[in-house]
């Protein structure tokens, strides 16, 4: 029984990291597509490639998953399962109602909810849940908003007396340069969160010792899996978003990615998992923002706003219920 419990957990995980690179890694390079310095199959690609390379950047936020936001010796193979489940329910409700949502928020959510129903509350980490994420993921898109309005200002400042075509020229190719900084930084943000996530279940069934270094095929398998998500599904999103954007100069998708991918790169360092769309999000706006324009649809800050108003407690309620539930018909 035990056996099978872990082996559907381990894959649910892999599943949800999946889907993660499928709806949502594909907002690393929306930008490069935008101002039509990449194709969207060239850009996808890029975004794979950055999200593997992304398993070298450290462990912080896989430690933060894994021990920091509930007490470990409470994620067993139910609660991943019941975290995982309950996250689902909410995405297909927000799928079909055309809801954009963070699937880090749900994830969060669920595990908290799931672990209060295994234990009760004590057993969440509030300090770090605050500290560590909900704060972080609040101010990320303001700051990568800001960063890349004080980001735009500088760069107008350098070319303002170089013609349009030769500044085109050379930020073409730093755009490339950018989209690939930002796919690594999104790997080593979201990967991480699936790998803390698995190396907590190992610890938990006494297959890992904690402390240890998370082995490197726990981290090739979860981040093939988001690499693969964003080859099988990020190209189409990538081709909607991308060409939905007002047109934007390539040094304006430079600012914005370089922008956004300072903020993940450094929450990563920190140990801060982050929703890195919303992340991505408040840097188009700023791009927008100093342009005078409007380069992204108000959905943006639904996002945001539904993800504070509602997917957070509403995967709480749900990681919670889908333990019982689980609890009560398999009697765990």
């Amino acid at each position: 029984m035990i056996e099978i419990v872990f082996l559907i957990a381990v894959a649910l995980v892999l599943f949800w990291t999946f889907w993660s690179g499928f709806s949502d890694a594909s907002n690393a390079i929306t930008t490069v597509v935008a101002t039509r310095v990449l194709t969207p199959m060239q850009a996808v690609m890029l975004a794979a490639f950055g999200n593997l390379i992304g398993m070298f950047l450290g462990e912080a936020v896989a430690a933060t998953i894994g021990k920091g936001l509930i007490d470990p010796t409470v994620v067993s193979g139910f609660l991943v399962i019941a975290a995982i489940l309950g996250g689902m329910v909410w995405e297909i409700i927000t799928y079909r109602r055309g809801i954009p949502i963070s699937e880090t928020q749900v994830l969060i959510g669920t595990l908290i909810g799931g672990a209060i129903a295994a234990r009760g509350i004590e057993v969440v980490k509030w300090e770090n849940v605050l500290g560590k994420t909900l704060i972080p993921m609040a101010i990320a898109p303001l700051i990568a908003f800001i960063g890349v309005i004080i980001f735009v200002a500088i760069i107008l400042r350098v070319i303002r007396n170089v013609p349009q075509h030769i500044s085109n020229i050379y930020f073409k190719k730093l755009q490339v340069l950018s989209s690939l900084f930002f796919s690594i930084s999104h790997g080593a943000n979201d990967g991480q969160k699936s790998t803390g996530l698995l190396i907590a279940m190992f610890i938990f069934y006494n297959m890992a010792t904690p402390g240890e270094a998370i082995p490197f095929w726990l981290k090739l398998v979860t981040f093939l899996a988001l690499s693969f998500g964003t080859l099988f599904g990020g190209w189409r999103i990538v081709k909607t978003m991308g060409f939905k954007l007002a047109r934007i100069k390539p040094w304006q998708g430079f600012a914005a990615e370089t922008s956004a991918a300072l903020v993940v790169a450094g929450a990563s360092a920190i140990g801060s998992p982050l929703s890195t769309s919303q992340t991505v999000s408040g840097s188009i706006i700023g791009v927008s923002a100093a342009k005078g324009g409007h380069a992204m649809r108000a959905s943006v800050l639904r996002e945001i706003l539904i993800g504070w108003v509602l997917t957070i407690p509403v995967s709480i309620l749900l990681g919670f219920l889908a333990y019982k539930i689980g609890a009560l018909v398999l009697g765990f």
